[in-house]
């Protein structure tokens, strides 16, 4: 009768209610080493693909679906944590930092190492081995077919320059060529180190960039997207190519 199916859609508001309820858990996350807070942090539901990232102070807020739910804490540079919710409300998580967890770092802009993932623009990277595989006289012909979205094609013969393009030609009026940062040093790499001598005598010399011997290379990073330039301005309009050399390192005791 009609009592009967008001008492069976009361039951089923109140089973759909609790079947859906959620539980709102808190925190905060922080370096177990330093105490320091870890803001972008990440929280994930283990087994979901629900999550969160902390706050500038390091503090995550996340509703999950039952208190047997576990929470996974992570963090670039530091050791994953899963957590059991056990019917908690307030979880706080302390990471360990294990550098065997970073990935690939490159150099940006300001000389800083970076993960490669964390950085908000795309980057193209030659580290020193590939120069040593096959050797040329310039470094722009070592880079040649490594990166993705670069054009690098010779001017003239033996010698002469090397021309570098990013993504493209983006002026008629210049020669597109991107800026050099030799270990901080900026560095123009143009194409007009030609000579004219009488009529039919023309040397190409070669750019700047091909005084740099390949073998004391130990990285080159390739700086693609507009805010990777921003530090040196109209100069950097074609990309920044970050050149880093070897240094010395201390040797081993001979026993």
């Amino acid at each position: 009768n009609k009592f009967t199916m008001i008492i069976l859609f009361v039951l089923g508001s109140f089973f759909v209610s609790k079947t859906n309820a959620q539980t709102v858990v808190k925190g905060i996350i922080t370096d177990v080493n330093t105490g320091e807070t870890l803001p972008g942090a990440t929280v994930k539901i283990v087994g979901t693909l629900i999550g969160v990232s902390t706050d500038f102070n390091g503090k995550y807020t996340i509703s999950i679906p039952s208190s047997n739910t576990k929470l996974l804490f992570s963090f670039i540079g530091y050791q994953p944590q899963e957590i059991n919710v056990d019917g908690r409300t307030i979880i706080n998580a302390q990471l360990v930092y294990s550098s065997s967890s970073l990935g690939e770092v490159v150099v940006t802009a300001l000389g800083i190492t970076r993960q490669k993932k964390a950085l908000g623009y795309s980057v193209g990277q030659v580290k020193a081995e590939e120069f040593s595989r096959v050797s040329q006289e310039n470094i722009l012909n070592a880079i040649a077919g490594k990166v993705p979205g670069v054009a690098i094609a010779s001017t003239g013969g033996t010698g002469s320059s090397v021309s570098m393009v990013i993504r493209g030609a983006k002026s008629l009026n210049n020669d597109n060529q991107p800026l050099f940062i030799v270990d901080g040093v900026p560095i123009a790499n143009t194409l007009n180190n030609v000579s004219q001598i009488g009529n039919d005598n023309r040397v190409d010399y070669g750019n700047a960039i091909a005084d740099i011997n390949p073998d004391d290379i130990e990285n080159v990073s390739i700086l693609k997207g507009p805010s990777a330039a921003a530090l040196y301005g109209s100069r950097a309009g074609n990309g920044v190519v970050v050149i880093t050399t070897k240094n010395g390192s201390k040797a081993k005791k001979i026993h």
